[in-house]
């Protein structure tokens, strides 16, 4: 067996091949969009945290220069140019954007007193480094108002950066969302939180190395920051299409967009600035109908409706168009006609891919028929940099017909490693898979031959010849790949083949900042998705809780019950049935949930009470499983 060669690999020559003829023909005022308005940039554009560790550095992308590398499709090598721009910048009178140094951006709009923050991006860190550049430079002013557009962490995990929860509750800020914002916030960030955290590592490629081999940006902007969320929960939702507000003498009108980009959305229109924040419903590049990270599958058609619907409520008033990604439109005319496409494109994905799905097509059949029509592919805000056309029509036909393609041969199919081996084995084992994925990575049949080296992979995954023949086959998927989060999963996959899972503690302490703004139903859901219902088998119980700091609310009083392996919750009252009670304020929960204390040492500490049968309190929260963030994906 050879000795395998674990380095980054340059372009191939089929990769040098493909990406030469890969530059489509762009609109160069993108350019100067994304450049407009400028006022100044961060100094050190090292940004760290409290502690002092670092949560972005946009410095290290200035390699972004010049024409593309060959190991980076063109087209995502100019995206990537155009979303490095960072610093602030004014959008037109009265509103201005930080961009450049979180995967978001956060806006600024001037009310009377203060400001209204728009989305305050994904960690403490970068809202308040941007707080602290417009303070700079168009001098201080209380922030009266933040606006939530949506319920992903990139829009609030910021907020403390802006405001506090002290300051919400003296009635100095208000929190503004969409109605549902919490319940989905939840359901993202924390029952599907680990899991979907440990996949965002290949959507985003946060451990990928910046450069030309490696990352070069995450399509709706630059890169993500590291540090955990934060959450303020909303004070004011917004509950339907038409609403109005005055903030601190601004006027604001919403649209609400649910089961768009995300499951709670809202758009608004500024009328006192001609101004329309499409929120994430719209950006330069095509979004995901469902991300590689995993999320509730979109309604793309619905979604393409709401656009429409925006330019009918919204279109005739707008001179100024900005988004919660990327950068702005101006002009009436640019932001109508930008509208429109958007809205075609989406109508587009979901029209064909049914059509397409009425005739008897499967998802791989589809993705592989359907291609972007020239009138997408002339403008860069409908090509797919960050979604991709070859999973968002899967993401269509999910949605309508479900994952099952409707062969009952793929109903119940076998585990990746028993699979594994059996095609191993017909194959005639390792050397003539490893001979037959050579063939395929000479010949640039890179998807084939990442199919069938896969399956020695998971067959043997000590077998380090097939670990970097699988990697080096990735790694030129990802160089071809014109959608950043397709170029990122493939390059992650390859590192982690080459060099091992990274090794990623479980940190209960990382979701404190979304559990602090939870409900208690939410914070029992929590504990319910983690318990092991191995342990729990013929246990049946009661507890009743009582969270004196929630006292004259509906969440006083609980029953948390034990039945069938499973947790259910009951507000508003108690049980006689209970087998035993405890009183114990939220935030201690909380405390006790990450692992800041134990239940034991805050009952000896007297902090809790607790009545009954103690062993009852084991018996649920001695058999809560422990999450694994760094779990294998590109091996068993």
């Amino acid at each position: 067996m050879n000795t395998p060669d674990y380095s980054s690999k340059s372009a191939s020559e089929h990769t040098r091949a493909f990406n030469s003829s890969a530059a489509t023909p762009l609109d160069p005022e993108d350019f100067t969009r994304a450049q407009r308005g400028f006022i100044a940039a961060l100094e050190d554009t090292k940004i760290t945290d409290a502690q002092g560790r670092q949560a972005s550095d946009i410095g290290r992308y200035d390699f972004l220069q010049g024409d593309a590398p060959d190991t980076v499709h063109p087209n995502l090598w100019r995206h990537a140019k155009l979303n490095v721009n960072h610093g602030l910048f004014e959008v037109t009178e009265g509103v201005w954007q930080v961009r450049g140094y979180d995967i978001s951006n956060i806006t600024f709009i001037k009310s009377n007193t203060g400001w209204i923050v728009v989305d305050p991006l994904t960690v403490e860190a970068t809202a308040r480094a941007s707080y602290e550049l417009i303070t700079k430079h168009l001098g201080h002013r209380p922030v009266v108002a933040v606006i939530y557009t949506h319920s992903h962490g990139d829009h609030f995990g910021g907020v403390l950066g802006v405001t506090s929860q002290a300051e919400v509750d003296a009635g100095k800020c208000q929190v503004i969302a969409p109605v549902g914002f919490l319940h989905e916030v939840v359901g993202e960030n924390v029952i599907a939180g680990p899991a979907m955290g440990r996949r965002a590592l290949y959507q985003f490629g946060p451990l990928l190395p910046p450069g030309p081999r490696g990352h070069v940006d995450c399509g709706l902007g630059n890169s993500i920051p590291i540090g955990p969320n934060t959450l303020i929960a909303p004070n004011r939702d917004i509950t339907f299409t038409g609403e109005e507000m005055v903030i601190d003498g601004v006027r604001v009108v919403y649209q609400l967009t649910p089961e768009t980009e995300a499951p709670a959305e809202m758009n608004f229109f500024f009328p006192d600035f001609d101004a329309l924040c499409m929120a994430e419903n719209c950006s330069h590049t095509m979004h995901n109908l469902i991300p590689i990270r995993g999320a509730l599958v979109r309604n793309s058609l619905r979604w393409s409706k709401y656009i429409n619907e925006a330019i009918e409520l919204f279109g005739a008033q707008t001179k100024v168009l900005f988004t919660s990604h990327n950068w702005p439109r101006w002009g009436h005319d640019d932001a109508v006609e930008f509208l429109g496409l958007q809205r075609d494109l989406y109508k587009w994905m979901h029209d064909q891919t049914m059509r397409l799905a009425n005739q008897g097509l499967v998802p791989t059949e589809i993705a592989s028929t359907l291609k972007l029509p020239d009138d997408f592919l002339a403008q860069e805000h409908t090509h797919g940099y960050y979604g991709d056309l070859v999973h968002n029509s899967k993401a269509v036909y999910q949605r309508y017909l479900s994952w099952y393609d409707g062969n009952p041969a793929n109903l119940n199919k076998l585990p990746p490693v028993e699979v594994g081996q059996r095609y191993v084995a017909l194959a005639g084992g390792a050397d003539k898979v490893i001979t037959a994925g050579r063939e395929a990575l000479n010949s640039g049949d890179y998807r084939w031959g990442a199919e069938l080296v896969n399956h020695l992979v998971f067959a043997d995954p000590t077998n380090t010849e097939a670990r970097a023949l699988q990697a080096d086959l990735l790694e030129q998927l990802g160089y071809q790949s014109e959608s950043s989060t397709f170029r990122n999963a493939y390059l992650m996959g390859a590192q982690e083949l080459r060099h091992g899972t990274p090794t990623l503690p479980a940190s209960p302490a990382r979701a404190r900042g979304i559990l602090v703004a939870m409900t208690v139903e939410q914070i029992f859901d929590t504990i319910s998705v983690r318990l092991n219902s191995e342990a729990v088998g013929g246990l049946s119980l009661k507890i009743n809780w009582t969270f004196p700091d929630m006292a004259g609310t509906a969440d006083e009083k609980w029953v948390l019950a034990l039945s069938h392996r499973t947790l259910y919750g009951v507000q508003g009252r108690h049980d006689s049935e209970a087998v035993a009670s405890i009183s114990i304020h939220r935030s201690l929960l909380i405390d006790i949930l990450t692992q800041q204390t134990t239940f034991v040492d805050q009952i000896t500490a007297g902090n809790i009470v607790l009545d009954g049968d103690a062993q009852a309190l084991l018996n649920v929260f001695g058999n809560i499983d422990t999450n694994a963030p760094g779990f294998a994906i590109v091996e068993p």
